[in-house]
């Protein structure tokens, strides 16, 4: 193997660090989701659910892909397969765009049938709850392309862009397991647990947080207030309202 053609492998804390967070992501999203979503037909539910329209099917498949192929992704890159990757990478791009497009339509059907997974909130103000999640999920994404030559930087990117995505599968699992808790909260917290993971893993290894870490961060923190807070408004509620 030539110069040119050695490609170093990463580090052996990164290759464990990074699927080890995808495959927790995964457990999350299994725990959160089983009762609604995976074994729909086995577990029951304290609340009545919702017939799975082609719509939502069509929506949680795609996201469930997304998690699927970040395990997929760090394990490649751990066993220095980036080859197999970056192919990989392209097609996680096209999924990203669908998932937005799913994403926003899945919210406005859930708008205008006036369900909310959060009993007790307006429709239109949890309206900005997944429009929020879409907001901070597509600049991350974005980031992460952009800085696909630089691996420190891409992998933190794709990394906290799916931690922003596990709110809505956390935020269920109080309804099912632990009643009394705040949901959305505790779907907040599951995120910012990847967060603080990620940032400590940082510090252990580099004497400091990463620089993708801090701005990853700031855009999760900055969205799980902000969701709430602008949902609350009346030029928002009006605008959701406008969409029914």
């Amino acid at each position: 193997m030539t110069v040119a053609q050695h490609v170093a492998r990463p580090a052996r804390a990164d290759s464990i660090f990074f699927p080890a967070m995808a495959l927790a992501m995964m457990a999350v999203v299994f725990i959160g989701f089983a009762p609604s979503w995976f074994l729909r037909s086995y577990i029951p539910t304290p609340i009545p659910l919702a017939p799975l329209s082609p719509l939502i099917i069509a929506h949680g498949t795609a996201f469930t892909l997304w998690i699927v192929l970040f395990i997929t992704q760090t394990s490649l890159v751990a066993a220095n397969r980036r080859d197999i990757h970056r192919k990989l990478g392209w097609w996680g791009a096209g999924l990203a765009v669908a998932m937005l497009v799913l994403g926003w339509m899945a919210a406005v059907d859930s708008l205008r049938r006036g369900t909310t997974p959060l009993p007790g909130i307006p429709p239109a103000a949890f309206f900005a709850v997944p429009i929020g999640g879409l907001v901070g999920f597509a600049p991350l994404v974005l980031l992460g392309v952009l800085n696909r030559k630089r691996m420190d930087h891409h992998k933190r990117y794709m990394l906290l862009s799916s931690a922003g995505l596990l709110i809505p599968a956390a935020a269920r699992i109080p309804l099912w397991y632990f009643p009394g808790v705040p949901p959305l909260l505790f779907g907040f917290a599951a995120a910012d647990v990847f967060l603080l993971a990620l940032a400590g893993y940082d510090y252990f290894q580099r004497g400091k947080i990463h620089p993708a870490t801090w701005i990853g961060g700031a855009i999760i923190i900055a969205s799980e207030p902000g969701r709430i807070l602008i949902g609350q408004t009346q030029w928002w509620q009006a605008f959701a309202n406008s969409l029914v």
